[in-house]
């Protein structure tokens, strides 16, 4: 049996237990298709969607009262067939002024490939560190993105999530998106929606 005392005298040590510090991550991700790695051909279609976009929404629920919130959305690429999606959202008050810290969510957008041809077919993964993870299948249509829950999983601590859809959409130069939930006993009903500005890329 292996020790996993590295003090002790093992001929079966593995040789990273020894080896020097490596530099810092040497591949770069970019949200400005100006500059960075190349883009992947499969991401064409969801190009327009690549930047660092920032503006204002709404949200509410059958059990909360109504919000305003501002949300900073990132969506960068690394050369590789999927995008990595960042968002971080606040309470606004009356007059604008930040509250506290809102939702925060990552993920992934993945165009589906048939052979070598790219579809206009999308799976995402979207994960909260509140403990819900929701597994998305989705269709592209010109710069319109309709998504709906695959799955939802959740820990144990997390609130009772079962559904979800989302619809994106550039116009007129903005992210406009809206989502609805499912939760806590109620059916799909409207949860969010925004428009954001391109900030950056």
């Amino acid at each position: 049996m292996v020790s996993a005392n590295p003090s002790d005298e093992n001929p079966f040590q593995p040789p990273w237990l020894n080896a020097p510090p490596v530099d810092p991550y040497p591949y770069e991700e970019s949200h400005d298709l100006r500059i960075g790695p190349k883009l992947h051909p499969s991401l064409d279609g969801l190009l327009p969607y690549i930047g660092v976009w920032r503006g204002r929404g709404r949200g509410g629920f059958p059990t909360i009262e109504d919000f305003d919130f501002a949300q900073e959305i990132r969506i960068s690429h690394d050369s590789r067939p999927f995008l990595f999606y960042e968002s971080r959202a606040w309470i606004l008050d009356e007059q604008s002024r930040p509250v506290r810290p809102a939702g925060r969510e990552v993920g992934w957008w993945r165009p589906v490939l048939d052979g070598e041809r790219v579809t206009d077919e999308l799976e995402a993964l979207m994960t909260t560190p509140t403990g819900v993870m929701e597994l998305h299948i989705g269709k592209r249509k010109g710069t319109q993105i309709e998504f709906a829950t695959d799955a939802v999983v959740r820990t144990a601590t997390a609130k009772e999530v079962t559904a979800g859809a989302r619809l994106f959409g550039i116009v007129e130069g903005a992210l406009l998106y809206a989502q609805e939930m499912a939760a806590m006993g109620h059916a799909l009903s409207p949860h969010l929606s925004a428009r954001l500005i391109r900030v950056a890329g």
